[in-house]
């Protein structure tokens, strides 16, 4: 068994903003030569996620709507006791989780037909990295 590590960094232009990574995924992948496997990829940072869904402006839209009305922006977090102001971040976070794992086959990220590989950034404007991990023969 083999492994493969990439780190790939941030530095968003927005406080939140959703990238698709799925092609810098695809090239970590052609990079370890690993032909079957499993793909891990995780934001590094407690602000951020990574998730898998459809490439379609209206659904990011959606889900930046079901996350504000699940954890708004708002001044009164007890988080923000500690001089941070970036509760609902954290919350997002939660919501979203930071990781997924893709199936590797035939050296290949095996995603269904819609599936692509999202970074969501929920604190942004500051340097930020996920991690890939790539692990099988």
């Amino acid at each position: 068994m083999k492994s493969y590590t990439e780190y790939i960094w941030f530095n968003t232009s927005k406080q939140r903003e959703f990238i698709n990574i799925s092609h810098q995924v695809e090239l970590a992948l052609q990079k370890s030569k690993i032909q079957e496997g499993m793909a891990l990829i995780s934001a590094m940072h407690i602000t951020a996620a990574v998730y898998v869904n459809d490439a379609e402006s209206g659904l990011i839209e959606d889900i930046e709507s079901w996350l504000e009305t699940l954890a708004p922006k708002k001044s009164d977090y007890k988080h923000h006791r500690t001089g941070e102001v970036n509760g609902d971040a954290h919350l997002k976070s939660l919501l979203m989780h930071h990781e997924v794992i893709v199936p590797v086959t035939d050296g290949r990220l095996d995603l269904g037909p819609w599936q692509q590989i999202y970074y969501a950034e929920f604190d942004g404007q500051r340097r930020k990295r996920i991690i890939i991990k790539i692990i099988g023969g």
